[in-house]
């Protein structure tokens, strides 16, 4: 029952412990996002659900987008908490990982248009093609992480996903105080 067939096959009487296994060697994850995280999920009160966290972070995304898409017609913190607060409170389950990596992937098409939203402008903005490939690359890396944990249980977490959310979040904030034509 603490197989991927988990969904179909679940059972009153599965009695299986769920252990999230993960590797992640990355210096940015270890010294930065990591503490950052385990200082914000106290905050949380104990009783919350960490699939509600989940769920309230992959909203904040599209509202994001949404946002985005408001004010550019032309066309887009809580993902580390969710986990902390599962094995804080002892409440980790394969159900809960399946659903926090699935908004993870839905996510990852917000993230690539809201790219697009800064980087497609004029002549020398990048095509909707480039976006369509872009897309592509992410998933690919995303659907090949997530098959290494199904082939080995351990999910090594890749080093470019926290950068990739810093360098982001730069970029917004460089694009906001300067304008698209900065890029």
């Amino acid at each position: 029952c603490c197989g991927f067939g988990f969904v179909i096959e679940m059972r009153t009487s599965c009695k299986c412990i769920f252990q999230y296994s993960a590797v992640d060697t990355n210096p940015l994850s270890l010294y930065v996002m990591h503490p950052f995280w385990n200082n914000v999920v106290k905050v949380f009160p104990t009783w919350l659900a960490p699939n509600l966290i989940t769920f309230s972070g992959f909203l904040l995304v599209v509202f994001n987008f949404l946002f985005m898409a408001y004010f550019d017609p032309d066309f887009y913190a809580s993902d580390g908490v969710d986990g902390k607060q599962a094995r804080r409170t002892n409440s980790s389950t394969p159900l809960g990982e399946l659903f926090d990596h699935g908004l993870d992937s839905w996510s990852c098409v917000y993230f690539v248009v809201t790219v697009y939203s800064i980087f497609g402008r004029g002549p020398t903005g990048v095509s909707v093609f480039v976006l369509y490939l872009l897309l592509w690359v992410v998933l690919f890396s995303f659907i090949l992480s997530h098959w290494e944990k199904y082939n080995t249980g351990i999910l090594f977490l890749p080093w470019g996903y926290d950068i990739s959310q810093v360098t982001i979040s730069f970029v917004y904030i460089v694009t906001a105080i300067v304008g698209v034509e900065a890029w």
